[in-house]
């Protein structure tokens, strides 16, 4: 076959629509893999530092872009015209959720029009975007099939779930297994020849929707048992149990059970939205999702009990929240990455300023300039700053920060993430 004749030879020339989280590790990987590698954005500040080598995701060096740059392999544009001379392109857009908590998928959609101007005989289409069940085949195909035009036949269609963990020092886009489902058993070879040729390894399934639920799945799975670990955190901090022990203990059992952590919220793009993707889906279907519900409910309320908890704090301290200084310590959704994406700092925050308080933070990783961040001031842990607050809260546990030194110098300290595991002093409260 043409398409996988220049895959394996590494005559295709390949596409990757978004150059975000995703986005740019992929197109990365198909430079290191040895393609001429083309990355579309709609964001020219992203398209220019990617041409200048200038990486602004953590996960991919500088160094990487430079070298791939210079070989001729990689390139960015924010001109969409660049499709009509690619062979593959993928799909790599946000998905966020409405207010309403249904999907948003106008980001795929927009991309899709793009591509529509651009399609041509023998091409690859495959969306990472994670979506609902369905959506390859009820969305993306009619915009790009016609009656002389059929997948599996002229162009081929598919469907392939990210799965990258911003940070994971372990797992990154190139040793993650990659799960590949097409519109057709062909566009399933197709897409399967192209991800063998870059990454270390293919799971193909039957289907599309299957696919498309993996990833579902997956993060509903993370958000179902996050969610029942926090109801278990509530119910040992009603009992004056510590949960953080209870489950170091429970997971010294070599089989059956699997450590989830209690936290102030979820973050980040998957875990708070895909469930809801996969409920919103159910409920076309008849079928309601209670669990997935449930949990969304209970880390949904979490930060509004990090507050209370920061409350109780002030009370032994004989404050009260209206009027005192709150230090934030981290606003990334999760230790050691920049992403803000979901954060449950930002409800925390947004909850501890309704309620009168003033609020300030720490973190080292996130630019100060963030859109999000504009009407906060960001200090330096100093001891007169720190010691200028009436309450600190570690909200994500960036390695590097010297706790030790936050907690001598403020008078009281919600842990939210265990950080002070095993330093007993009166002024940690504990999640």
């Amino acid at each position: 076959m043409a398409l996988i004749d220049k895959i394996r030879n590494r005559e295709a020339c390949l596409g990757v629509i978004g150059l975000g989280y995703v986005g740019l590790p992929l197109l990365v990987e198909f430079a290191r893999a040895g393609f001429r590698a083309v990355g579309v954005d709609i964001d020219g500040r992203k398209v220019a530092r990617v041409n200048e080598g200038d990486s602004y995701i953590k996960d991919v060096p500088s160094s990487d872009l430079r070298r791939f740059l210079d070989a001729g392999k990689l390139t960015a544009t924010t001109d969409f015209s660049v499709l009509a001379d690619v062979d593959t392109v993928d799909i790599c857009v946000p998905t966020p959720l409405r207010k309403t908590r249904d999907p948003d998928i106008s980001f795929i959609v927009s991309a899709v029009e793009k591509i529509q101007g651009h399609v041509h005989d023998q091409m690859l289409i495959v969306l990472e975007s994670t979506t609902y069940p369905g959506t390859t085949e009820e969305v993306i195909l009619p915009m790009l099939q016609s009656d002389s035009f059929v997948v599996g036949r002229d162009f081929y269609l598919a469907f392939s779930p990210e799965r990258v963990d911003p940070g994971n020092k372990d797992h990154n886009t190139r040793n993650i297994p990659k799960v590949v489902g097409g519109v057709t058993p062909k566009c399933t070879e197709v897409a399967s020849a192209l991800y063998s040729a870059t990454l270390s390894k293919i799971v193909p399934v039957s289907s599309v929707r299957v696919a498309e639920t993996v990833k579902l799945l997956e993060n509903t799975f993370r958000s179902v048992n996050i969610g029942l670990v926090n109801e278990i955190a509530l119910m040992c901090n009603k009992m004056d149990i510590d949960v953080w022990e209870v489950i170091d203990a429970a997971a010294t059992k070599p089989f059956g059970f699997m450590p989830f952590y209690p936290g102030p919220g979820l973050g980040g793009h998957c875990i708070p939205i895909d469930p809801f993707y996969l409920s919103w889906k159910a409920k076309l279907s008849g079928f309601e999702a209670r669990f997935i519900e449930l949990a969304g409910q209970i880390n949904g309320s979490m930060p509004e009990y990090v507050v209370h908890k920061i409350a109780d704090a002030l009370n032994g301290q004989k404050k009260s929240l209206n009027g005192s200084k709150i230090l934030i310590l981290g606003v990334s959704y999760k230790a050691d990455i920049d992403d803000i994406r979901e954060s449950p700092a930002l409800d925390i925050i947004g909850l501890l300023q309704r309620k009168g308080a003033e609020v300030v933070y720490h973190d080292p990783l996130v630019e100060p300039q963030h859109h999000e961040l504009a009407h906060l001031r960001g200090i330096a842990l100093t001891a007169e700053e720190i010691g200028s607050c009436d309450c600190a809260a570690i909200v994500t546990g960036h390695q590097g920060v010297d706790y030790r030194m936050v907690l001598k110098h403020i008078p009281v300290l919600v842990d939210t993430r265990n950080v002070l595991k095993g330093i007993r002093s009166d002024k940690i409260v504990k999640l």
